[in-house]
């Protein structure tokens, strides 16, 4: 069962190696968004706080080069 999930998301990886790159970028740039917006609700005022959009999107990124090199 996890051999075949790895399968599957390492094909579909093989054919488009730029897209964890590509999904970092824009978690990135919507940080940057979020970042802008008014607090109105707690959800964005916490996303603001604590940059997870940022971490989550430079991680991604540096994996997504990694697999991009590898396959």
């Amino acid at each position: 069962m996890v051999a075949d999930l790895l399968k599957r998301v390492s094909d579909f990886l093989a054919r488009l190696p730029g897209l964890p790159v590509l999904i970092a970028v824009v978690l990135v740039v919507l940080n940057f968004v979020v970042r802008l917006l008014p607090p109105m609700w707690p959800v964005v005022g916490w996303l603001a706080q604590t940059d997870l959009l940022l971490h989550l999107g430079v991680i991604l990124g540096l994996v997504g080069i990694l697999l991009g090199d590898a396959l």
